[in-house]
């Protein structure tokens, strides 16, 4: 099979006719979803409504032609939000449009940059290396902090942004000063979203709400109550951003990491909705992908962009079959450039802010955290740390925070691999774990059977050792038979201390037996000078054998010390 990047657009050689209907459809319903939430990111982000509009064109367009996944919906997601408003805050100082616009372009390439250099080294399989328990914790993270950077544009409330809990307490202490009217607009949107999604499950409900804003607005003149609106949005096509190189050196450490969350959250959505009759996305290409479309994003206005999974269910549970549907959803983004722009001077932050909420929300789940607990205590609390990290510590450190962790659990799992004493089954040649729960089990008087699991290497042996010394100690047995038949792999420490514990064992009158080793194992075992000392006599092909030799040599034995 060729490894080689290929960005031939594969779904157009093989389209069928039948399909464009589906993504026509898809497209068009994807659009109403993706634009309005679009808006509200880019608000986020402290950037423009616009710079929505430009991300949920260039890189859906770039990625339809590139993508492996014929449903993934490409634009941006409230993480990648929240991550490049603090990027940008605390490179842009003031108000400046200009420098702004140059710091998101030079956010965004470096972005892009660095997701096609990890697919030319094929570095795919970093996603793997964030775990399920810390990715749920780093996102409900992520939804308190955007529910609390949220929280002054619901209630209509000013004040200076800062930590966490500065935030909470500016908030708190402004809440005399909140604005009615703004109030019960964001409150009104909140639950117009409630009731749509509740039993209009497939309407476009962000459309709805945002569309029904507008009219407030204008018809009910709700900026003289103190309403706030996006303000004056320009018309027409994107104009070309040049990033800026001198900014690079600063903003490297936040593009690191919105384009791992970015690659994340992608391949993530693109795993989750591929149907069984569609080729699987390609790690490799998934990353060029949104390089390339956060490159071409980049130079056109838009904001880091990546696979949004909500959006995605959208696409997909709207009949989408193919990337045309990205296309036009895409080209609906720019007829709304093009004639509506606008409209969007009338959009209310408040609505912009509850559209956002509704959807972050659904970030934190509660229901992963109990099932996390349910099954581990200890990767329920790895969950609670990476969350933890990116409310105090923020989203980039959280991300530090949940790479590092899900690291250490990796570490902690290959350092302490399970190591249990062995009982068989009456009358069979299955074998299990000794426990009190099966007393019938048999056990064989003088042998002891022990069954180490997973790889043994430099970081686990001596705990391996460790392990072993009590239950042969226990047992009093004279034959220690250890069934590596679990054991995918050995390396030079491990094999060292097995001549420790052969030559220990020796020394008090034990014997020690291999069984069960793999061909690699076994071909390690015989290059080894462990290998010289056992002797072919002292490896066997599996318990069984083991027994049967055991009482071979018993029975023998008894003959010996029969009287004659």
């Amino acid at each position: 099979m060729s490894h080689r990047v290929s960005i031939a657009p594969e779904w157009l050689f093989h389209y069928r006719k039948q399909w464009a209907r589906a993504d026509i459809v898809a497209g068009l319903t994807a659009a109403a979803v993706v634009i309005p939430k679009a808006l509200a990111y880019a608000t986020i982000a402290g950037l423009p409504v616009q710079v929505g509009l430009y991300t949920a064109c260039v890189p859906m367009l770039v990625y339809a032609f590139v993508g492996t996944s014929r449903a993934l919906s490409v634009s941006t997601t409230t993480t990648l939000a929240i991550l490049a408003a603090n990027a940008l805050s605390a490179t842009v100082a003031g108000d400046d449009p200009a420098a702004l616009a140059t710091a998101n372009a030079t956010l965004t390439m470096l972005v892009g940059i660095m997701l096609a250099a990890a697919a030319l080294l094929r570095l795919g399989f970093v996603a793997n290396f964030i775990s399920e328990p810390v990715l749920v914790g780093f996102k409900a993270g992520v939804a308190i902090v955007i529910v609390v950077d949220q929280l002054p544009k619901l209630f209509g409330i000013h004040y200076a942004k800062g930590s966490f809990f500065h935030n909470v307490g500016a908030f708190v202490a402004g809440l005399p000063h909140l604005s009615a009217s703004t109030l019960a607009l964001a409150l009104a949107t909140l639950a117009a979203l409630i009731l749509l999604e509740r039993f209009v499950p497939r309407a476009p409900a962000p459309l709805f709400v945002v569309a029904a804003a507008i009219i407030a607005v204008a018809a009910l003149g709700l900026r003289a109550h103190g309403v706030e609106t996006v303000g004056a949005v320009p018309a027409g096509l994107p104009s070309w951003t040049r990033p800026d190189v001198s900014l690079a050196l600063k903003l490297w450490p936040d593009a690191l990491g919105i384009a791992l969350m970015s690659f994340t959250e992608s391949i993530a959505a693109a795993r989750a909705f591929a149907r069984n009759d569609e080729p699987a996305p390609d790690a490799n290409r998934e990353l060029l992908a949104t390089g390339l479309a956060n490159a071409g994003g980049a130079l056109f206005g838009a904001m880091v962009s990546g696979g949004g999974t909500s959006q995605t269910a959208v696409n997909r549970q709207a009949g989408a079959r193919t990337q045309l549907a990205g296309l036009v959803t895409a080209a609906l983004a720019l007829a709304v450039m093009l004639l509506f722009a606008p409209l969007m001077a009338l959009m209310p932050h408040a609505t912009l802010a509850a559209v956002v909420v509704f959807y972050s929300i659904g970030l934190f789940s509660p229901a992963e955290f109990r099932a996390i607990l349910k099954i581990r205590r200890t990767e329920f609390v790895w969950a609670l740390t990476a969350c933890a990290g990116v409310v105090l510590l923020g989203t980039l450190e959280g991300i530090v925070v949940a790479i590092v962790v899900s690291l250490f659990a990796l570490a902690h799992q290959v350092s302490n691999p399970p190591v249990y004493a062995l009982k068989r089954i009456p009358g069979t040649n299955v074998f299990r774990r000794a426990s009190s729960k099966h007393p019938e089990d048999e056990a064989f008087s003088g042998l002891l059977l022990l069954r180490p699991e997973g790889r043994i290497f430099f970081a686990n042996a001596q705990r391996v050792a460790e392990k072993i010394r009590p239950l042969v100690r226990e047992s009093g047995a004279k034959i220690v038979v250890l069934d590596l038949s679990r054991v995918f792999d050995v390396e030079y420490t491990a094999l060292k201390m097995m001549i420790e514990a052969d030559e220990r064992l020796a020394s008090n009158g034990t014997t020690l037996w291999l069984a069960g080793l793999n061909p690699g194992v076994l071909a390690a075992v015989r290059r080894s000078p462990l290998g010289a000392r056992l002797g072919e006599a002292r490896m066997f092909y599996n318990l069984e054998h083991v027994v049967a030799k055991y009482r071979e040599i018993v029975a023998r034995n008894d003959d010996d010390a029969a009287p004659r």
